[in-house]
């Protein structure tokens, strides 16, 4: 069963939580002052890397939103009286210039934490670093399953469903409404490409039915298309198409699918179905296409009176003004930027960066200004699992059709 937003989720909770998300937060005092790097009476730093430039170059907003964000807190005061200094570093979506950017932010720039980082090959280069120095590494924009392991990398955590969750429901669901589905499976040739494979077998293996995935091609991130890929896949005589691609690849994928009249069942990858990929390969084109679903969208006439996504436009009107209203990604980042607020909120004056771990595992049960009503974070100190709550979506051409009931793995 498909539902629409009801009134009840714009409600005036709702409502006062998205105004308080935007406001100075209120000073919160500890017995005593502590700081670490990054920190003082005035200032706390926070870095991150994300592609400015390069085949990653659309997740730039990702940074460029969370300095409009610090920066209308800033003007507003700040957080409990500090002024933010938020350092977005270019890496390309490059491992080694990951690893350089990172260094400087924190060797050179000395930043309190960093956040919102995207990429798993990027942030596995700089995973083992950042955990021997110490440094948060939060909110990250990848679910790679190796962020969940707080026993031997507690200072990592994702943003983002993991991807073997991901996996799992979209294999439940193909089980589900085609017991003999035959499968094809496009994937990036990296961490992030292989981590939804294994478990999204495991599944089809498991259900004990005929269900089988036929063909697999991947992908590199230096190639120019995936058209080859693309054809292939669809002279397989699948009916079934898991598309694990992202950023320019995964427009390029969805809209060869259309153009080869293939009409396969189209799953694909939660963080490639922000309306800039979507534009950008026709959204009719897209039409059909099946993803998990965790956040709102904006720009839409979906979401139009939703009080986190009024927020989020009143702040791109304001401050980002060349980024589209119904830019996802930027919406995203906004999110992430509200939440990492929230975690300095709750540091006080207690800025060291242990207590801003502490902090973020606490944000267990605190739903984020971009994620849909009945998803919220789901972190403790023994499982950093970001969200376990998740829904099943359909693009109707227009918008994201929401599943009546959502599916906790």
């Amino acid at each position: 069963m498909i539902r629409k937003p009801t009134r009840r989720q714009f409600n005036v909770t709702a409502l006062a939580t998205a105004f308080a998300a935007t406001l100075p937060a209120p000073f919160v005092r500890a017995a005593s002052k502590n700081y670490g790097p990054g920190a003082s009476d005035t200032e706390i730093k926070l870095g991150q890397t994300v592609p400015h430039s390069g085949p990653g170059s659309l997740y730039g907003a990702l940074g460029r939103v969370g300095e409009a964000y610090f920066q209308m807190l800033n003007d507003k005061g700040g957080i409990n009286g500090r002024k933010i200094k938020f350092l977005s570093a270019d890496d390309s979506y490059s491992p080694p210039k990951c690893v350089e950017a990172t260094r400087r932010l924190v060797e050179q720039d000395e930043v309190l934490a960093l956040f919102g980082s995207l990429g798993t090959a990027t942030q596995t280069a700089v995973h083992k670093y950042l955990n021997a120095k110490g440094v948060p590494q939060l909110l990250l924009n990848s679910g790679a399953s190796k962020w969940n392991d707080p026993k031997n990398f507690k200072w990592t955590m994702a943003g983002l469903p993991l991807y073997p969750t991901e996996a799992r429901i979209l294999a439940k669901h193909v089980v589900a409404t085609r017991p003999n589905a035959r499968i094809a499976i496009l994937y990036q040739n990296d961490d992030f490409g292989r981590d939804f494979l294994g478990p999204f077998k495991k599944v089809l293996q498991e259900a004990g039915g005929t269900a089988q995935v036929v063909i697999e091609q991947s992908y590199d991130l230096t190639e120019p298309t995936v058209d080859s890929q693309l054809i292939n896949l669809s002279k397989s005589g699948a009916d079934v198409f898991f598309n694990i691609s992202t950023g320019k690849a995964a427009s390029q994928s969805i809209r060869k699918v259309a153009e080869l009249g293939w009409k396969p069942l189209h799953l694909l990858f939660s963080s490639s179905t922000g309306r800039t990929i979507l534009s950008a390969a026709g959204l009719d084109n897209a039409a059909g296409i099946v993803a998990i679903r965790y956040a709102k969208e904006s720009g839409v006439p979906l979401w139009a009176n939703d009080p986190d996504v009024l927020a989020f436009e009143e702040l791109r009107k304001t401050y980002l003004p060349n980024v589209d209203p119904d830019n996802t990604i930027a919406f995203v980042g906004y999110g992430q930027a509200v939440t990492m607020a929230e975690v300095l909120r709750r540091c006080g004056d207690d800025l060291t960066r242990a207590n801003v771990l502490t902090q973020a595992i606490g944000l267990g049960g605190y739903r984020s200004p971009y994620l849909l009503e009945g998803v919220s974070h789901s972190f403790s100190a023994d499982d950093y699992t970001p969200m376990k709550t998740l829904f099943i979506s359909r693009f109707n051409g227009k918008e994201w059709d929401i599943s009546d009931k959502p599916v906790t793995e």
